[in-house]
């Protein structure tokens, strides 16, 4: 069951939480009881402090273990907003982006976009010709297809168009299904078992607008352990060193992607980012001297593990149902339009009744959205005071795909966002209206 009661302060999943003087959760130092009545219910809240910390902690690490040449790119589908590229601009970060609509929001953020990498399994001809008038620096090509697309638009333009070849490893990292992307038969990438990986390049070098950098793979998220990256690292080298002896052609990049875990329930192990980079760039260098290749530059994209505990969401409690002898359930005044990741995933959350820290964890429920669907389920078997109309409900780590995947089912509007950032608190995005939701129809 899951549960954050002061009485356990073991249950606290980050140190950017705490409980006040008044019995109320505490959130980057702020007063989330008092933020929910300034600001009302449902609402994303952010720690801008949290977030630069993991920047920093991922640049340092890349560029100590890696060399000066690497760096992390954002991975801009956790949450896409254009305060984040504000930070990220800040933090001299790379970032990767997956559409149009990325692209803009990164563009009108202030991002530099030669820093900007350009993922996607069907980049349609208008999404290559917009990102290249926005000066997206790299695009990550996935096939064949899309390959001789890119090089039709750089060839009308007159110019020399970078890229990385998405490849295929066939890891299986054990993340759910759905977050699952480095298996041979993923929709993303060649193959190199079945040989289409070599394919892809030979074609590749041929193009006379095309500047091939080197390779890309990503193998899933939620991964605690060093060990997938370090498989997949191995695979990637392995074939760059194939590639060379066969085709003559070195890598110069190796991005080993995304995926690095996070914790969202007490008893997810505490992850030691700079320690699994470490190990993965110990196994690489070994590689790199077994196989005598230059080291690369190495890129990876972390995005849950930038945001994911820099985010909380809060809302108020409503009804309040007791199913003897089956379940009770809380309703809340949000729900799935605003984080669907358990009607998808069955995401685990850490909840707790913000305003009522200090009583005991005594009832047991499932927290409920407020929508006509009964998948509409935030998490269920929760422990915490048995609320009463009004309370405020907090559920944890919801800054990456929350926001970023929210809707408006049911006409729900979705909620604004507040950056917290040294003791100020500011609204980047305010609460969506009804107008809102029909000023694109006729």
């Amino acid at each position: 069951m899951l549960t954050i009661c002061l009485d356990n302060k073991n249950d606290m999943i980050c140190d950017n939480l705490g409980v006040n003087e008044a019995g109320h959760l505490t959130f980057a130092g702020h007063d989330t009881v008092s933020l929910a009545e300034k600001y009302g219910t449902p609402l994303y809240l952010l720690d801008e402090d949290k977030i630069r910390e993991k920047c920093r902690i991922y640049m340092g690490a890349m560029k100590k273990h890696f060399g000066e040449a690497s760096m992390p790119l954002y991975a801009g589908k956790a949450l896409c907003i254009k305060d984040i590229y504000r930070i990220m601009r800040e933090e001299k970060m790379g970032i990767d982006v997956v559409s149009s609509g990325e692209i803009f929001t990164a563009s009108a953020g202030g991002f530099p976009m030669e820093n900007s990498y350009f993922h996607g399994n069907n980049k349609t001809d208008s999404d290559i010709s917009f990102a290249m008038d926005k000066g997206v620096g790299y695009f990550v090509c996935d096939s064949v297809t899309e390959l001789l697309a890119i090089q039709k638009e750089a060839e009308k333009r007159g110019s020399i168009q970078k890229i990385l070849l998405r490849i295929t490893p066939g890891i299986d990292p054990h993340t759910h299904q759905s977050i699952n992307t480095g298996r041979v038969d993923s929709k993303f990438g060649a193959a190199i078992e079945t040989g289409q990986a070599k394919e892809l390049l030979s074609l590749a070098l041929r193009q006379k607008n095309i500047a091939v950098m080197g390779y890309h793979c990503h193998i899933g998220s939620q991964i605690f352990e060093s060990e997938p990256f370090i498989s997949a690292a191995e695979i990637m080298l392995s074939f760059s060193a194939d590639m060379r002896d066969e085709l003559g052609f070195e890598a110069e990049i190796i991005n080993l992607g995304g995926g690095m875990g996070v914790r969202y329930l007490p008893d997810h192990p505490l992850i030691d980012y700079e320690a699994n980079i470490a190990e993965i760039a110990k196994h690489m260098r070994m590689i790199c001297d077994e196989r005598g290749m230059k080291f690369p530059a190495v890129r990876m994209e972390p995005g849950r593990s930038i945001v994911a505990d820099a985010g909380m969401t809060l809302y108020s409690a409503g009804t309040v149902k007791i199913i003897p002898s089956f379940k009770s359930y809380v309703s809340i005044d949000g729900g799935m339009p605003d984080n669907p990741r358990f009607a998808l995933y069955g995401s685990p959350y850490s909840v707790a009744l913000a305003n009522r820290m200090n009583e005991e964890c005594d009832f047991v429920c499932t927290v409920a959205g407020r929508c006509c669907e009964s998948g509409d389920i935030i998490q269920e078997d929760v422990k915490m005071p048995k609320p009463e109309r009004g309370d405020i409900v907090a559920v944890m780590t919801t800054g990456a795909y929350n926001h970023s995947m929210a809707s408006n089912y049911n006409r729900i509007p979705r909620p604004p966002v507040v950056m917290l950032r040294g003791g100020e608190d500011k609204l980047i995005i305010r609460r969506e209206t009804y107008e809102d939701m029909l000023s694109c129809e006729l």
